[in-house]
């Protein structure tokens, strides 16, 4: 099977153009704090496009680095002081011919979505070869597309290299899952007190008024917040990327796990709820001990699901640039 080949597009160039205007125009006054989850959010786009245009502006003067997170608009030695407000709020105008033009996703990153998935379907069965030439065929793209995959998928942990210089999606094991989870034991709780002084109280509290109203968000919606309005304001970047990517794969496995009709943890929405009714009374340090204490049960239950997949004798089709790991190789 062949998938029909794809477009590329500049789309850092069209960020990078949209924040401009917005900043000439005074929707993006001196000092506002640019910071690139909520840029990608409201123009529907990845970060690493707006990390490119914000290195554009940057090298333009019209938006400088500082001791926070994240750009702020004017030029360096301004000194002008931080603002920091919703983005969305902002009313940000994004042209028509523009804002078709940046959901014309680009090449390498419509085939990574789809490479990602298979992938991450494939962790809870063992070790597999990624075959380069096979993924480029079944896609159509080339040689440089399919390395840009590759490097993203190997950055955030999902693939490792060979002394053979073969790709492999190890196993998500049972003593991986364990470690993982360990690291998000210690990691986790702690941004959460880092961040007590930015997280966006207002929309974790307003989640949280919906949820009691009756609207059911699942796991996955309520620990995205969690994690872009809390956990990911804090001041160090550095942790919050390390943060990002130990929880790739377990959630990988999560939702490839689900898609075999394991049954979804109806638990678990509630425990979200507790953190955040915690969270907006400013409970930091009940909330950071109660995040820990439902990691450490989380992680039980991920390796009990875990250990379901071992009696499945059929495990879903994969695509053919996924090969089993010859043991020997």
């Amino acid at each position: 099977m062949t998938k029909p080949r794809l477009e590329m597009t500049r789309r850092y160039e069209l960020v990078a153009e949209t924040l401009r205007a917005n900043i000439a125009a005074g929707r993006l006054p001196p000092g506002f704090v640019l910071l690139e989850g909520p840029i990608a959010t409201v123009m529907k786009t990845s970060r690493a496009p707006v990390h490119a245009a914000l290195k554009i502006l940057e090298e333009e003067n019209l938006v400088h680095r500082f001791e926070g997170r994240g750009y702020l608009i004017g030029k360096a030695g301004s000194g002008v002081q931080a603002i920091r407000r919703d983005l969305a709020k902002q009313g940000l105008q994004i042209s028509n011919a523009i804002d078709t033009a940046l959901q014309n996703r680009g090449l390498w990153e419509q085939v990574y979505d789809e490479v990602e998935t298979a992938v991450a379907a494939c962790l809870i069965f063992g070790d597999f070869r990624i075959v380069e030439s096979e993924l480029g065929d079944y896609y159509g793209v080339s040689r440089t597309v399919v390395r840009d995959v590759l490097a993203r998928l190997h950055e955030r942990g999902l693939i490792t290299k060979t002394q053979s210089s073969h790709w492999v999606a190890g196993a998500l094991t049972a003593q991986s899952v364990r470690e993982r989870f360990q690291l998000r034991q210690l990691l986790e709780p702690e941004a959460i007190r880092l961040a007590a002084e930015s997280a966006d109280y207002d929309r974790i509290g307003r989640a949280l008024s919906r949820e009691r109203g009756g609207e059911n968000a699942s796991w996955i919606e309520l620990d995205r917040l969690l994690m872009e309005h809390c956990i990911a304001r804090g001041p160090n970047g550095q942790l919050i990327d390390l943060i990002r990517q130990n929880r790739l794969p377990l959630a990988a496995a999560a939702r490839a796990l689900t898609k075999l009709g394991l049954p979804k943890d109806e638990v678990a929405a509630g425990e979200y709820l507790v953190l955040f009714d915690l969270l907006t009374r400013r409970a930091i340090d009940a909330a950071a001990t109660f995040w820990r204490n439902h990691l450490t049960v989380l992680a039980e239950k991920n390796l009990a699901r875990l250990k379901i997949v071992a009696v499945i004798s059929d495990p879903p089709p994969r695509p053919p640039y996924l090969s089993p790991r010859d043991p020997q190789e």
